[in-house]
């Protein structure tokens, strides 16, 4: 989840304390829609198309790259799997996205920040899904339908068809941002195929209120920049963020979600912050909240007093100095992904 600011923007450059050399930029983004597999499936609903990808940081390390077609409620969902090469994975985890980018960010194949090589390095089959009207799922007429509950019925049926693809009969499941709201929801209905359930950056409770009116929420490259951390001059913060990490997430943002995302999601967010949207209560799966310290949409007196509602087994992480993208923060993410690991192992 980004800003929830509403400003109409045209797309603009990233600008920051620290200029790269525009070509070093252009080539980088043009090699990172290639290895990430930009161009979208002919496949037809519930079948696949491969392709071999490589690690920008481990030459010699390659994947399996997997993309799906599953239709929920007539709108056909893209879903995609990466497993390392000559790795037959018994593990198998979905991520699940916020509310104004999709997927795609979970791969950001630069070094080694990608949170889906890294969990494929390890063992697991790595499945991403774009909630009905986002990415690279099919568009939806109503910007307000694909809200939290829709989006939980779809993780749903998406579990399903991991599954049955995988003949496995648990898998693990990760939410992030509102993506935490979608997901906890999931596991509250249906727990059945749930193994461990990861909430990172989750959203307890409402973030202020906001009148959502328009049923779509206009995106540029200024808004989906505005979650990394900046100095007190209104630069961005370089010895927290890499420059090149931004012009990647934000070129992969504009190629993937382009010029609006739906804002059912943000509709149920934009609540007033007493109201819970999270039921910690209900989970029945060991649990793992994990988040940083200087998370502007966190209400830290409910996570602190998460551990107490949660089953046997949970553990919650506080990332010191972090902010709501800790995956991509040059201090923090490698204890972001080592945190999940062992928890999930």
């Amino acid at each position: 989840m980004n800003k929830l600011d509403m400003v109409n923007c045209n797309p603009v450059n990233i600008k920051y304390g620290k200029r790269i050399n525009a070509f070093i930029v252009l080539g980088i983004m043009i090699c990172f829609l290639f290895i990430s597999g930009c161009s979208k499936s002919n496949s037809n609903s519930d079948t696949e198309s491969v392709m071999t990808m490589n690690d920008q940081n481990e030459v010699n390390i390659e994947y399996l790259y997997s993309e799906y077609q599953v239709e929920c409620k007539g709108i056909k969902l893209h879903l995609d799997r990466m497993v390392k090469e000559n790795c037959n994975p018994d593990k198998q985890i979905l991520l699940v996205h916020g509310v104004t980018y999709s997927s795609h960010y979970f791969d950001i194949n630069y070094e080694d920040y990608s949170l889906v090589r890294r969990l494929a390095k390890e063992g697991y089959a790595v499945w991403r899904l774009d909630i009905a009207g986002f990415g690279r799922s099919e568009k939806v007429a109503d910007g307000f339908m694909p809200d939290s509950d829709y989006a939980a019925e779809e993780i749903n049926a998406v579990v399903e068809f991991i599954v049955n693809e995988s003949k496995t009969d648990k898998i693990d499941v990760l939410g992030y941002s509102w993506g935490t709201v979608t997901t906890s929801r999931f596991a509250i209905k249906h727990p059945e195929h749930l193994n461990r359930l990861v909430l990172y950056a989750p959203i307890l409770s409402g973030v202020g209120e906001a009148e959502i009116s328009e049923p779509f929420h206009i995106n540029s490259w200024e808004h989906a920049a505005e979650d990394f951390q900046k100095t007190s001059d209104g630069e961005f913060d370089l010895t927290v963020i890499d420059p090149v990490v931004i012009e990647m997430f934000c070129s992969s943002c504009w190629h993937y979600d382009g010029e609006s995302s739906p804002n059912g999601g943000r509709r149920d967010i934009c609540v007033n912050k007493s109201t819970k949207l999270i039921d910690l209560l209900k989970i029945s799966v060991p649990t793992l909240l994990i988040y940083g310290d200087n998370d502007p949409y966190l209400n830290y007196d409910l996570a602190d007093k998460a551990l107490d509602q949660l089953p046997e087994g949970s553990e919650t992480v506080v990332i010191h100095g972090a902010s709501h993208v800790a995956y991509l923060e040059k201090p923090f993410y490698h204890e972001f992904q080592n945190r999940i690991v062992d928890f999930l192992k």
